[in-house]
Parts: structure tokens; sequence; C-alpha cells
């Protein structure tokens, strides 16, 4: 173990995504001394590249909206996202504790100046619960950060934590890297893991859910498990590591953010955005939420089912493109782990309206074709020809040929299906639409270390490992937080609960 010393604090964050930012904010609001550290070198995290989404129940929006709700009603829909399978992992006690406090939190957010659009609805929840902030997540790090700077918060960016130091039993610092050097910072309340997921981390996915998915990539390139493997080293219980939000397909981010995401995320200009919401037309804020459902949200499997097919850059089909996970592992085999979706003029005309959409935020907004030729120029192109198509996408015109010629044969019974797919209509007429590039991804990773309602993370026996304690997805506890809303509901919720723990945590 690393000899005590360096500067001291009361309590160090580690990760400065959102709950590492509402851990921070909500410790030096109770007059705490705080640490913040991101090895990035910005802040924002997972969090930073989201949607945005906050899902609660009886909170002050749906009561404006004479919406009746409850803790219970939620706590019972929750566990309807899941698949059985993984709802059965969930701990509930501990999901229901956190969904009894997230209004409070919304509130929390609300008075320091985040805006929130909504409730809207996202069956099965019974009622509207989704809270969508304004002008997208990055609001949530403006405005935490800039309460945390007014607080006397010190966040240091691109500081690498090496090592938790023990001294006596408890975590009682960290030494980390920050400009190539050495520093070692004391915290005389607790450290605070708010590290986020391991999705991009190869060797943890290998080691828990299986060597056929390490190829495939997490969402955020630097999701990469730094904390799972210092609370690790500390003797915690790691749960669920093998539960994964995904593999599923998305198309690659744009070459630049789209232009909600250069709207003021904090500030004077963001409250007062806020603060006419009320009367902005709802068709404004639908083109809005639309320029980000391009953006983020993944292709509806009925593509598939209705006839469209999976070609590489080669111009070749290389899987069954109904098969679930394999069609993602195969995808992030390819050149480039990059794949095309192909739609004839049938299917180009189907996904052009109601009620069969590329991609959805449910209740919310839907995407049709034109949606993405008109926002995703970089990732849609529709050509008159299949020649055409694959010159715009560089794809050798022959083997493209070649491969429609294949799939139709054997949709038309004449040959077998080479990856063994039930082959629908045959891929045919003068309109031709590409989307992609497209990739396998893991949104996020359910595996944490395991925590009490104190937010203490827990050795394999079950005993809290003094002074050290875990928030966000580093800090799940076992939780099963399925559909749109929940995963920053809890960051929040868990970071501002926190910062009360360590108020009222011994000195050492």
């Amino acid at each position: 173990m690393s000899s005590p010393g360096g500067q001291q604090f009361d309590t160090i964050v580690i990760g400065g995504g959102g709950s590492g930012l509402a851990a921070a904010t909500s410790a030096a609001e109770r007059g705490l001394s705080v640490l913040l550290l991101e090895k990035q070198p910005q802040l924002g995290g997972t969090t930073g590249i989201a949607v945005g989404s906050f899902t609660a129940a009886a909170t002050r929006m749906q009561r404006k909206f004479s919406l009746a709700d409850s803790v219970d009603d939620h706590a019972e829909d929750a566990g309807k996202f899941a698949p059985p399978e993984i709802e059965a992992r969930n701990h509930a006690e501990l999901r229901r504790f956190f969904l009894a406090q997230a209004a409070e939190t919304l509130d929390w957010l609300t008075d320091l100046g985040v805006a929130f659009h909504g409730p809207s609805p996202e069956p099965p929840n019974r009622v509207a619960r989704m809270h969508n902030v304004v002008p997208n997540a990055k609001a949530y790090i403006a405005v935490l950060h800039a309460r945390l700077l007014r607080l006397g918060g010190d966040v240091r960016c691109e500081a690498e934590v090496e090592e938790i130091v023990v001294r006596d039993g408890r975590a009682c610092g960290v030494v980390a890297k920050i400009g190539g050097q050495t520093h070692h910072f004391e915290a005389r309340r607790g450290v605070v893991l708010a590290t986020g997921d391991y999705a991009n981390n190869p060797a943890l996915i290998s080691r828990y859910k299986g060597e056929q998915f390490q190829t495939i990539e997490g969402i955020n390139p630097y999701a990469t498990g730094e904390g799972h493997l210092l609370a690790e080293q500390l003797g915690a219980k790691l749960v669920n590591m093998d539960v994964t939000y995904g593999p599923e397909l998305r198309f690659v981010p744009p070459p630049r953010p789209p232009h909600v995401q250069l709207l003021p995320a904090g500030g004077r200009l963001a409250r007062m955005m806020g603060a006419a919401l009320p009367w902005v037309p709802q068709s404004l804020v639908s083109r809005i939420i639309k320029r980000l459902l391009v953006t983020w949200q993944h292709p509806e499997d009925a593509l598939f089912d209705d006839g469209a097919i999976l070609v590489n850059r080669a111009g070749e089909r290389f899987c069954n493109e109904l098969v679930w996970p394999e069609r993602e592992i195969a995808v992030s085999l390819q050149p480039d782990k990059e794949a095309f979706i192909l739609l004839d003029e049938r299917l180009l005309a189907r996904y052009s309206r109601w009620p069969h959409f590329i991609s959805t935020a449910p209740k919310i907004a839907y995407a049709y074709v034109e949606d993405y030729l008109r926002l995703r120029p970089d990732v849609a192109v529709k050509c008159d020809s299949l020649k055409e198509a694959a010159a715009e996408r560089s794809l050798p015109a022959d083997k493209l040929q070649a491969t429609v010629d294949a799939f139709n044969c054997a949709a038309r019974g004449e040959a077998e299906d080479p990856f063994g797919r039930q082959a629908g209509e045959p891929l045919t007429g003068r309109r031709w639409l590409l989307l992609g590039p497209l990739k396998a991804f893991f949104t996020t990773t359910e595996g944490s270390a395991a925590i009490d309602e104190q937010f203490r993370v827990l050795d394999t026996e079950g005993s809290p490992i003094a002074g050290l304690y875990a928030v966000g997805q580093i800090g799940l506890g076992g939780q099963i937080l399925w559909g749109h809303g929940l995963h920053i509901a809890w960051a929040m919720t868990s970071g501002r609960l926190v910062g009360r723990v360590l108020s009222e945590a011994p000195v050492a």
C-alpha cells in the first residue's frame, strides 16, 4: 500500500460523469470539502452522450398534469421491461428504495436549473413517467459542474486513479497520475466510486460474458471498468457481471454533433430555454427529439423480419440477420466492425410511414426513411439503382448485385439460404436504400459492486468495506434497470443520497 500523506479532503469522488458530479455536488452542498477526479480531459461520462431521460413516479410534473402515480406501481412496472430470466436477477429491495427517492432527486435537479419536458409515456409503464431533459443530457453535467465549482469543489481532469489507499482496514485516500506526476490525496470521510460501466473492456466482457463477445465495443469508448477492478482489488463482491444491455446494432455517430448538442446546456440562456419550454410548440419539441433519435437510437429488428439484409464492405452477407446475438457478434467480426442494411423499393415505401419506423423513442418520436435521409445523410443514401447505392458507399457493385441475386434465389425457394435464414420476399425495384455504416455495441453493463442502502461497498462476505462507496453503474448493487430513464435516474439519485451519507460519516 502507498504511504500516507498528501492533500486532504473530506471525500474523494472517482469519476466525473452524472453520478460522480451528483455525489460531489451533494456532498459539497452539505459543507464537505470535495475532490473529483476524472480520467478524461472533460467531464460527462456516459451521461454526457445520452439522450437524458429521467424516469420517476409521483413527481411534480405528473401532478401538474393530474397524473396519479405511486412508487408501488412504478416498482411493479419496472419489472416488466427485462426478459424474465434477467429480471429474476434483480435486487428488488434496492430498486424499490431507489424508486422511492427518485422524485425528490428530480426536484433537486429542477431547483438547480435543469429543465425537463414531459412526462412522456413508455409502455409497459401504466402512466407517463419519463421526464426528458432539455436540451440534452449535457445539461446535467453543465448544471452540476457549475454548482460544484460555486461550492468550492476541486475538479481535476486527466487524472487517472491508480490505487485506493487502505489504512487500518479503511479506504482513506487515492493515488492518482495527473499530468505525468503521481499525487497522493487523503479522504477523511470516504472514497466514492463513480466510474461507470465496463462495456468497452474486452477482458472483463470476455471473463464474465464469454470470449465470443469480446470484439463488441461499448457505446462509450471510455467505459473501461477501472472502478470494478479497483473495487475487486479491495475484496468487493461483484454482482450481475454477465448482464449487459445489448449487444445491439447502432449507426456510427455523426461526424459532427447534431445542432441540438450545440445548444447551451447550462447558464442563463439554458435557464431561459427551460422557462420558455411550456410555450414551445409540440411540433418543434418533436423535431428536436427526432434529431437526437436518429443519432442515438438503434434500427428496429422489424427491418430484418420484413426482409432487409446486412452486407459488409465487400458487399456480401455474412450472417442470419434474424438471429440475436449471433448477428451482432458477426457484425463485430467484419472489416472495420461495420455493416450496412439494404432495403429495396418495397421496404423503402413500408418504412416511410406509421406504423413501420426505422427507430423510435417509444411514444415520443418515430424516425422514418425521409428522417434519416434528411438528418443523417452520412448513414442513409437512396438511389435509383443498386449500382449507384454501392458506389455511394464504396462497395463493390458486382459483389452487391451477386449478393442480392443469391438472396432472391433463396427467397423464391430455388436454393437454400447459406446462413439458414427463412428468406421472405425477393429484393427488387428501382429504388434502393443503404443504411450504415453501423456497428454492434453494448449500451451499458449491469454488473457492479454489491452495495447496501448507504451505498457502502460490500465484500464477498456481505460486510461493508469501511470508507468505500459506489454510485451509478459501478454501484447498481444488483439492480436491473431496463427501460428508458432509469439509469440516469439512479445515477443522479445515488449521487445525491451518497452526499448525505458522507455528511454523516465518521471522520477518519
